[in-house]
């Protein structure tokens, strides 16, 4: 069976909301008011139509977004796995599911690069976060891999739909 996928337009208040919610939300008692003030309407027509995306599914998640390296996650590494891809979907979502583990994604190996799983890792230190890939790699029988550490961030920003 396959599931019938509609388009929705969205209208220009719509649009508004969307833009305001993929900016920083103020921390006070009210964000929602604040980017209904914003945008010229009132709360309650904000949070409608916030849940009625909500609701139909455009927007999928909120989360809070932490600088990892000011709240003493000094090391970051993002870590490349080969894994047969009879199993990577079922081994993404086990790497997923620990702490340490802020993304992971499947993408397709090239040529000289065979790594199709990447996992990003966060911990307090290297020797850390050597131990948590090992934790991982052993939790999966998957001991292929590269590890990646960050060295310097140099731009990081959430994706911008509408400007």
């Amino acid at each position: 069976m396959t599931t019938k996928q509609t388009t929705h337009l969205l209208t220009q208040l719509e649009k508004q909301v969307i833009i305001s919610l993929q900016g920083d939300i103020p921390v006070i008692e009210r964000p929602y008011l604040k980017l209904a003030q914003d945008i010229g309407i009132t709360e309650k027509e904000f949070l409608k139509v916030m849940n009625d995306l909500n609701d139909q599914g455009l927007i999928r998640r909120f989360g809070a977004t932490l600088k990892h390296q000011n709240s003493g996650f000094n090391a970051n590494a993002m870590v490349a796995w080969i894994v047969d891809e009879k199993i990577a979907i079922e081994t993404g979502k086990i790497m997923a599911s620990f702490d340490e583990v802020s993304h992971c994604y499947r993408r397709n190996p090239v040529p000289g690069w065979d790594y199709n799983l990447y996992t990003m890792v966060h911990a307090l230190d290297e020797k850390e976060c050597y131990a948590i890939v090992k934790k991982i790699s052993t939790t999966v029988n998957i001991d292929k891999y590269a590890i990646l550490f960050s060295k310097k961030e140099l731009k990081k920003t959430s994706m911008k739909y509408f400007v």
